[in-house]
């Protein structure tokens, strides 16, 4: 037996990017960033997963689209700590990009989906 949001793809997607996310922060970040930067995209690439996950086994579409909603503020706020990490010279460009473009991806995910509701 599966839950319902295991079903849709854009979970999927922000639980390959949350993975991803954590990875990065492993293997790039500075420990002096541990509580500051590191923490910030983690909890907020997590938040992208939770939130749909959530809003998906909600009672109504009303209540979906409200979670999708926190689901693509926390996408954004996971794009804005890849610009403060890049600025820092915490991450390389090509990194950002990629990363950058599968966010980018993920948003208009959300939003079709949301809009859909």
């Amino acid at each position: 037996m599966s839950f319902k949001f295991e079903n849709l793809q854009i979970w999927q997607k922000a639980l390959d990017l949350t993975d991803e996310i954590n990875s990065l922060t492993k293997n790039s970040f500075p420990k002096d960033e541990l509580f500051i930067l590191t923490s910030q995209i983690k909890r907020a690439a997590d938040s992208v997963v939770l939130n749909i996950a959530e809003g998906c086994t909600g009672q109504t579409n009303a209540v979906f689209r409200t979670f999708l909603n926190y689901a693509l503020r926390s996408a954004i706020e996971v794009v804005s700590c890849l610009f403060i990490a890049k600025r820092r010279n915490i991450i390389n460009e090509i990194d950002f990009e990629r990363l950058y473009n599968e966010y980018q991806a993920l948003t208009k995910m959300i939003t079709s989906l949301r809009n859909t509701l």
